[in-house]
């Protein structure tokens, strides 16, 4: 891994076997990173990073303000998000196998007597995990019939810095846990977009045609999931 600095602004650079040069911006303070073809040198690379400044400093603003939720303590009554709805918590310790249930607006968390904040999220998250396995499996197979594509598995995981990858080849899609979180809309519109990646590899003008006609408001989504609070983080990519 290279680095280039340009004032204060430092650009990881990572040269790969492709055939084009890819910029970056990452959450959760604005890392930049560009991925580059083997063949090209710093100078090249240097050139193309000043001509992208401008888009550069714009991504780090967005993120930089975009609201973020608290270190989840798990503590009563503390705040939680599900589908794009707010539920208090409500921790209930019993000697059993944990599981969460929603009752009206409380999230219902059942834990062992004693149960560390990690081994709850760790509940929550398997909880989290199930559901969104339903949700996007029937997504999944309603948008399949509408394009007429194939996606031979999906599967769920914590994500730092996508929403959703596809790999073409393999025809398998991964979606970020944190999706659980967010309005069905978003969700779907992450499905779809992934699913478009079946027909189209590239953000072009192929893949935006696609996108339009089959879900004419995904701009609108996109910018409703970008607007919501991210989960707290604190990583290094």
């Amino acid at each position: 891994m290279e680095q280039l600095r340009l004032g204060e602004l430092i650009i990881d650079v990572e040269l790969k076997d492709i055939k084009n040069i890819h910029l970056s911006v990452y959450p959760p303070v604005g890392r930049v990173r560009i991925a580059a073809p083997l063949r090209m040198d710093l100078d090249t690379i240097r050139v193309y990073a000043l001509s992208r400044l401008n888009w550069i400093r714009k991504q780090q603003e967005k993120i930089c303000a975009q609201e973020r939720e608290s270190p989840r303590e798990f503590l009563n009554r503390e705040s939680h998000y599900y589908r794009g709805r707010r539920y208090l918590l409500k921790i209930v310790e019993q000697d059993a196998p944990s599981r969460v249930e929603l009752k009206h607006s409380q999230l219902v968390l059942h834990v062992r007597p004693g149960a560390s904040a990690d081994k709850c999220q760790e509940a929550l998250d398997e909880w989290y995990r199930a559901r969104l396995k339903e949700q996007v499996a029937g997504l999944i197979d309603q948008w399949e019939k509408r394009m007429q594509v194939k996606v031979n598995e999906f599967g769920i995981k914590k994500m730092k810095t996508k929403w959703g990858t596809c790999n073409r080849e393999a025809r398998r899609i991964w979606l970020n846990l944190e999706l659980a979180k967010k309005p069905p809309e978003c969700l779907e519109y992450i499905v779809v977009h992934e699913m478009v990646h079946l027909l189209e590899r590239k953000h072009n003008d192929r893949f935006i045609a696609y996108m339009n006609r089959y879900l004419p408001k995904w701009q609108y989504y996109r910018e409703m999931l970008n607007r919501l609070p991210v989960k707290h983080e604190s990583w290094l990519y």
